[in-house]
């Protein structure tokens, strides 16, 4: 029996079908809390195009229609991508349409651009839970860009609609500023990236749903680590990028950092609604922004205000270009989107500061908390 999630982010909307409840149950529980995802009857027509408009995505456990797909794609020209750290080769017809596979993963995708419509198929329904999740996003992505908006690579919480959004490169501080915001009674809006328009004299802001990789160091110190390893205890399931070892870890009871062959530390992984769940934050689905703040984390330092905030640089706002995990194979994102100049030039009028966090989480919360409040009341 068919089953079907719609999920709506303001003009935008995508509608997962599938024969498997666990895989619209799974778009469900990602995109909940951030993008009004909801259960509905499924389309009495699913071969077409939706009547309610948006984009139609069906994903299933189908071995039969894999292996079409795959010989499909090797008797046309393919190119061969790295997608989603997997070999994909993906082919064009003539008339448009895209069709891709994944062998290792088991995985194959069918997507005709005229009718918005994108096949998921595989042989094991987590990894076809995973892809619908991940296009299902990468559909809303293009339909969003198409409205107006731009990508800021960026975390963010709310106040009363009113958003303060972090900025700065890989270990700043980005989500920790989130997540010890979040504690301080502030709504969660995204822990990396955003979506931002300009709108009636200010910026509206929309969530990027994705997991959330939170250190161990940084649960421990603010009473999170025993409740996450409780749950893990009892069955609760992390989202599947988590690394074994990590799990291995919380079944041990260690707070031990992991660290890779490339020096990169591994962490657990929440799926979005387990922030909720777990970690006790209140996801926000919309704000304005406010002010902005500039980040540092120094182990050693005492947690403080620094002079001279950056301005905004190119790597802050997120392009087709920069993405190396999730190249846009199916074509989703509009060729030319709207220019970023005036959205540069109202972020440039927020007020923002800098300020340096360390690893006593008490005392970087109490700045953030203080600073923010400052903001806000500019």
């Amino acid at each position: 029996m068919l089953s079907a999630t719609r999920i709506h982010a303001d003009e935008a909307t995508v509608t997962v079908v599938s024969d498997t409840k666990d895989i619209t149950d799974w778009a469900l529980r990602y995109f909940g809390g951030w993008w009004n995802a909801t259960a509905v009857d499924a389309p009495a027509a699913p071969g077409g195009s939706m009547a309610e408009g948006g984009a139609l995505l069906l994903a299933d456990v189908d071995s039969d229609r894999l292996m079409d797909i795959e010989t499909l794609v090797g008797g046309y020209e393919h190119d061969e991508v790295d997608y989603a750290n997997a070999r994909t080769l993906v082919a064009r017809h003539e008339d448009g349409v895209l069709y891709a596979v994944q062998s290792a993963e088991r995985l194959a995708y069918h997507y005709d651009p005229a009718t918005s419509r994108l096949v998921i198929v595989g042989a094991r329904t987590e990894p076809v839970a995973v892809a619908a999740s991940r296009l299902a996003r990468d559909l809303i992505r293009g339909q969003l860009l198409r409205a107006g908006f731009h990508i800021l690579h960026a975390s963010c919480v709310v106040r009363d609609g009113r958003a303060l959004l972090t900025f700065g490169p890989k270990g700043a501080g980005k989500t920790t500023t989130a997540l010890l915001l979040a504690r301080e009674g502030y709504d969660l809006l995204a822990n990396d990236r955003v979506f931002v328009r300009p709108e009636d004299g200010g910026l509206r802001i929309l969530p990027w749903p994705s997991a959330a990789a939170i250190g161990f160091g940084l649960l421990e110190s603010n009473g999170l680590y025993e409740p996450l390893r409780a749950r893990v205890l009892d069955g609760e399931q992390m989202h599947p990028t988590q690394d074994q070892r990590v799990t291995d870890a919380l079944h041990a009871g260690s707070t031990k950092p992991i660290w890779n062959a490339k020096g990169k530390e591994l962490k657990p992984q929440f799926f979005p609604d387990q922030l909720s769940s777990i970690l006790g934050m209140t996801l926000a689905p919309q704000a304005h922004a406010t002010a902005l703040l500039f980040p540092r984390v120094e182990k050693d330092a005492e947690p403080q205000l620094v002079p001279a905030p950056r301005a905004l640089e190119e790597e802050d706002f997120f392009t087709s270009k920069t993405e190396d995990r999730y190249p846009d194979i199916f074509r989703l994102a509009p060729d030319k989107v709207a220019p970023a100049t005036d959205l540069a030039d109202r972020l440039a009028l927020l007020p923002r500061r800098a300020l340096v966090l360390t690893h006593d989480s008490r005392a970087s919360a109490e700045l953030l908390a203080k600073t923010a409040e400052g903001l806000l009341s500019e």
